[in-house]
């Protein structure tokens, strides 16, 4: 792809959060085609109806065909991100479903930016791995993990020229909060704006990483402008990932601006839980339906306790996109904050103020 070039790029998962964050980052000078599934794409000009999971993408020969023929970059954001979906279906879509992208990109000779996650590096972490009983849970997140290991070993073995792209948590927008779906994080914030959860078996010292979706879609688009064609991009944090009592602080300041009488949880450790507050406290006095929520905490939350720092590539030169610090990471949970509050109609949320994106390394 050189620089007078106009590239194609076909994009998977065009309705999903990186998907529409993405379509709004990409420059005009590329031609978009969205392969969607069940949602319409309404951002997308071009749209072809396809299925991951059938042979040849869900296409018939002639279209995929043409399809292939035009592709210069596929970007692959399709994936089952629910932990509750079980071990079949997150690995009928994140797994074989890569393979028949990767299968797509040879055929097309193209590039492909395989969309991951940072959390593979932590999936000796999960509750289960480490002996510790789910309980109630219906959240697994080994399925997941499991599954985007196996998604990133079949772009790894494939030789298609390839980028692995590893968020952490995708928040909503960094200058509206805004996003396509709330996703698992956003429960948890939503406990916590409700007052719904009594205690956190978390460090305080904990590190919550995460990332608004325009810096994810951002770096995706400056690496398929870079032309990168081999490596891994880790859209993290890092070091400068707020701390869960920072997490835990701020969601009180967000409450008492909103005019939300909300009590704040305890911070308790997870051997505490597992010893004495889940079999002695809750076992036997919580409705199944509010236990089965509590155990799917657990089961979140074990992703970040002690976990070591993840590495962060953004900084790097061809990324243009410089590190974010802590007060644009405040800034931005704050937005989220503000807008799920919004869509739930809790307190008095007052209408978002458009500010500037996180480009230039201040808080936006």
């Amino acid at each position: 792809m050189t620089s007078s070039s106009r590239p194609t790029v076909l994009l998977t998962g065009a309705s999903g959060v990186l998907g529409t964050a993405l379509l709004a980052e990409l420059p005009s000078s590329c031609d978009v085609v969205a392969l969607i599934h069940r949602c319409r794409c309404p951002a997308a000009a071009q749209q072809i109806h396809g299925d991951l999971t059938a042979p040849h993408l869900g296409l018939d020969r002639a279209t995929y065909t043409d399809l292939a023929r035009r592709v210069d970059v596929v970007v692959h954001c399709a994936a089952v991100t629910d932990f509750t979906k079980g071990p079949e279906a997150t690995h009928a879509l994140n797994e074989a479903g890569t393979r028949a992208v990767v299968e797509f990109a040879a055929d097309a000779g193209a590039v492909l930016h395989h969309i991951s996650t940072a959390f593979v590096a932590r999936h000796e972490l999960t509750r289960s791995r480490l002996g510790r009983e789910t309980g109630e849970a219906g959240a697994r997140p080994e399925d997941y993990l499991d599954s985007k290991r196996a998604g990133e070993q079949v772009v790894r073995d494939s030789g298609v020229p390839s980028v692995i792209v590893r968020p952490s948590i995708v928040i909503g927008d960094s200058r509206t909060g805004e996003i396509s779906a709330f996703q698992g994080l956003h429960g948890i914030l939503l406990m916590l704006l409700r007052g719904l959860m009594p205690l956190v078996p978390l460090p305080a010292e904990s590190l919550i990483d995460f990332v608004p979706q325009d810096v994810v879609a951002r770096t995706i688009a400056a690496l398929i402008a870079d032309d990168r064609r081999e490596g891994e991009t880790w859209v993290t944090s890092g070091r400068e990932a707020l701390r869960a009592q920072q997490v835990l602080d701020l969601v009180s300041g967000v409450c008492t601006e909103l005019g939300l009488s909300t009590l704040m949880p305890r911070i308790v450790g997870a051997d505490m839980v597992d010893r004495l507050i889940r079999p002695v406290f809750l076992a036997g006095g919580l409705p199944k339906r509010a236990l089965r929520r509590f155990d799917d905490m657990l089961a979140m939350t074990a992703l970040f306790s002690d976990a070591p720092v993840f590495p962060t590539s953004l900084g790097q030169r061809h990324l243009a996109q410089p590190p974010l610090t802590g007060p644009q990471l405040e800034a931005a949970l704050r937005q989220t904050l503000l807008h799920l509050a919004r869509a739930k109609k809790l307190g008095n949320v007052p209408e978002p103020a458009v500010a500037r994106p996180m480009a230039a390394g201040v808080p936006a």
